[in-house]
């Protein structure tokens, strides 16, 4: 007697597990990822195809813009010591809520006489174009020298390791500005330094 064939059924996958997992994963980067502030001194950088990635810690970079100087460091405790050292040399006083608010800021270009009203400031107030001018670098008034002594002591005081720069300069910043930044660093015995640049195709 012959057999009775059944009819194959067309197997069904069940994809809510996985789609439930991919919307955790999905949520959990969202509200895991920092959002990248905005900088207060956006500049062009010059094209180049060297692909040399920047040291995520102990980096102190110097943006260059219109003939403008701004500085930041890495590392919330190296801000907070470098802020101090700054403050005992030009005599100002700052509370422990400021130097936390201070904590947070990445890069910053004003003289010493106004960095309590730019701590001051909410992130996007402070970000504003024209509420932060430039770092004072004159020979009489050097304070972006005094920025990197203090925060290359600040690294080697709460890491115990050497604190690298980084010059972000603007593609058509004038050479003279440049050259006076190369000059402060050489002049702290600073003669190994990178220069941030936008990657380009190969000419070849």
């Amino acid at each position: 007697m012959a057999k009775v064939k059944k009819s194959k059924g067309v197997a069904a996958v069940d994809m809510t597990a996985m789609c439930d997992v991919a919307f955790l994963l999905l949520t959990f980067f969202i509200l895991t990822a920092t959002a990248k502030q905005p900088e207060p001194l956006p500049v062009d950088t010059p094209a180049s195809t060297v692909q040399t990635k920047l040291p995520d810690t102990e980096l102190a970079t110097i943006t260059i813009g219109d003939g403008n100087v701004f500085f930041g460091v890495t590392g919330q405790e190296v801000r907070i010591r470098a802020l101090e050292m700054m403050g005992e040399k030009y005599g100002v006083d700052f509370t422990d809520e400021e130097k936390r608010r201070f904590a947070l800021i990445e890069s910053f270009g004003v003289p010493m006489e106004s960095m309590k009203s730019l701590i001051a400031l909410d992130n996007r107030d402070r970000n504003k174009p024209g509420v932060q001018s430039t770092i004072p670098r004159d020979s009489l008034n050097n304070q972006l020298a005094d920025w990197i002594r203090n925060s290359r002591m600040a690294t080697h005081e709460i890491v115990n390791k050497e604190m690298e720069v980084a010059i972000k300069g603007d593609a058509d910043e004038e050479y003279p500005t440049i050259k006076k930044i190369m000059d402060i660093l050489q002049s702290q015995k600073i003669n190994s330094f990178n220069l941030v640049t936008g990657l380009r195709g190969s000419d070849f």
